[in-house]
């Protein structure tokens, strides 16, 4: 499968990379997302518990950051293994331009999935993989965001509060209703993904790839 597309986020495009290469935000931002560690300079290992129609299954995937280009562009390429449910493997291409409004996020993601989870069909993944992006893209805004909020600006806000998902500016339309899925595994989206997307990710690997997005 393979999807574009592109996020506006209100923050400047150096806290944005900041924000897509810390492990603690892209988990706190990646649909069903367990577990996410730095195991080198370039690659992360992550856990997701994700689901796809009927499908539900918990991936482990592994990503790796090439042509890196800071605070422009970076690949991500990596696979995750969900057992007999299947794998995903791939790679996206993201990218970062100043806006007017902060940051233009663009994201080009090619990724490939197997097993049960490629018996679904093109359009349930598709589907699947576009919600949690879009999902992983509004917690990674607003997180972005309240980072940059000054200090009290949010009154009795916990530590956590910051990962639930707010209801999206008025200039971003809300998406529509979908299944929640599993691409937020690279993220695709991206998150994820990424990266992710998810930015993702994505996701694990779109909320990597799947984000991150992948990102992972």
């Amino acid at each position: 499968m393979d999807m574009t597309g592109e996020r506006r986020i209100p923050a400047p495009r150096e806290r944005v990379w900041s924000a897509l290469n810390d492990p603690d935000t892209l988990k706190a931002c990646i649909p069903g997302c367990e577990k996410l560690e730095r195991t080198a300079e370039n690659e992360f290992s992550a856990t997701a518990a994700v689901k796809i129609g009927p499908i539900s299954a918990r991936f482990n995937g592994r990503v790796q950051l090439s042509d890196i280009e800071a605070p422009t562009s970076y690949t991500i390429t990596g696979e995750g293994q969900g057992g007999v449910a299947g794998f995903a493997k791939g790679g996206a291409h993201v990218a970062l331009a100043d806006d007017a409004a902060g940051t233009l996020l663009t994201y080009d993601v090619k990724a490939q999935v197997g097993g049960k989870i490629a018996q679904l069909g093109a359009r349930l993944i598709d589907a699947s993989a576009k919600q949690m992006a879009d999902q992983f893209f509004d917690r990674f805004s607003a997180r972005v965001a309240a980072d940059m909020a000054p200090a009290g600006a949010v009154a009795g806000a916990e530590p956590g509060d910051t990962m639930a998902i707010e209801s999206p500016p008025p200039s971003q339309p809300t998406p529509p209703p979908a299944a929640i899925s599993v691409f937020s595994m690279v993220p695709r989206e991206p998150l994820g993904m990424p990266i992710v997307f998810w930015i993702g990710s994505v996701i694990f690997l779109f909320v990597l790839l799947l984000i991150f997005g992948n990102s992972l």
